[in-house]
Parts: structure tokens; C-alpha cells; sequence
């Protein structure tokens, strides 16, 4: 079973219905217990990095998260899901994880629109189960993931200069883009992050 993180904030309802679209069994989990039970887990994200924190962190989630992806379990964030991976985000001065190492910087938008909203392509940069080739999918988002292990990076976008569109170790993997949104492409990447062993 597929456990989708709802924690008040998020897109986690959406989330679950592409799940269910693709024919995987898939529920919204709001207790660590399902979390934990749970066979994989993904964590969707609309809104800052700052009330994502705040919101995981009274529901006990954050505690759950962290032994999850410690032990191996499969997981996906997704937007600000990915973002909170990281050790720290500039939006609202968050301490995140820090299951990757790195930051989260707002784009200058001095240069480009912020947020980017809309299709861009992303282009995958190395081998891995859960993509194959590069594709366009749906981003919005003002802030970008600044990994300090290039070795992260498993897809880039360029959006006033490339950046981290989609980061893994391991069986954790994060994607700024809207999975969910992102046509056939978009539910290739659910279903493969879902045949993980």
C-alpha cells in the first residue's frame, strides 16, 4: 500500500487520485503508525517549506519520515516534498531534514516570473528504475533545491540557468515538478516508483 503524507497542507488528495488512476492501492495517512506501516510512502506539497515543517512536526509525522526513510522504505516528495528533503530552505528560514545535504534558494526574480509556473523540460541525467529519457512536466514553484553532492542530481531543468529538478539516494527521491499534473509521463514515474522492490 501506498501511503500518501496528509498533514493540512499538500496536494495529497490529488496525489491519491492519480494513484488510484494507475490502479494502485494508495490511502492519506495522517498518524506515524500508518506511516510506518505503510509499504512506501509519498509526500506531496503545496505552500512553504516553513508551515510544511510546522505541520509535519505536530502531527509526529517528521519523527516517521525520518525512521521510514532510514530503514529503506520507498519514498516520494513531491514540490515542497522535495524541498524539504533538503538540510534547509531560504523560504520562511526552515530547517528541513537534511536526509540530502544542500539548500533551497528562491529564484532571482530580478532575472525570471516567480513562481515558474507551467510545462518545462526536464532532462534525466543519469540511470535509475523510476525514469527513463527526459520529458515535459508541470512545475510551480519559486523556490529550487541546491544539492551539495552533484551525485544527487538525477534530473535538471533550466530555468534561468539548469537546477535540480528531481534528486535520489537510495530509495528516497524528491521532484520539484507535480508528478501528479504531468500527463503520461508524470504517471509513468508513480507507477515506477510503485513496481520498486
Amino acid at each position: 500500500m501506498t501511503g500518501v503524507l496528509h498533514y493540512k497542507a499538500g496536494n495529497a488528495p490529488s496525489v491519491l487520485n492519480a494513484l488510484r488512476h494507475i490502479g494502485e492501492e494508495a490511502a492519506l495517512v495522517t498518524a506515524p503508525e500508518q506511516a510506518l506501516a505503510a509499504d512506501r510512502l509519498i509526500l506531496p506539497g503545496v505552500g512553504s517549506a516553513l508551515a510544511t515543517m510546522q505541520s509535519l512536526r505536530e502531527l509526529g509525522l517528521d519523527t516517521a519520515i525520518r525512521e521510514a526513510a532510514g530503514r529503506g522504505t520507498s519514498f516520494l516528495g513531491i514540490c515542497v516534498g522535495l524541498q524539504v528533503l533538503f538540510e534547509h530552505s531560504e523560504e520562511g528560514d526552515a530547517e528541513c531534514f537534511g536526509i540530502f545535504p544542500g539548500v533551497v534558494k528562491r529564484f532571482d526574480d530580478t532575472a525570471v516570473r516567480v513562481p515558474q509556473m507551467g510545462w518545462n523540460r526536464v532532462d534525466f541525467t543519469r540511470d535509475d528504475p523510476i525514469v527513463k529519457g527526459g520529458g515535459y512536466f508541470y512545475f510551480v514553484n519559486s523556490y529550487y533545491a541546491v544539492p551539495s553532492d552533484p551525485g544527487l542530481v538525477l534530473g535538471q531543468t533550466d530555468y534561468n540557468g539548469a537546477f535540480c529538478a528531481m534528486a535520489s539516494r537510495g530509495k528516497v527521491y524528491g521532484a520539484q515538478f507535480h508528478v501528479e499534473k504531468s500527463g503520461e509521463d508524470g504517471l509513468q514515474i508513480l507507477k515506477r516508483f510503485c513496481a520498486l522492490v
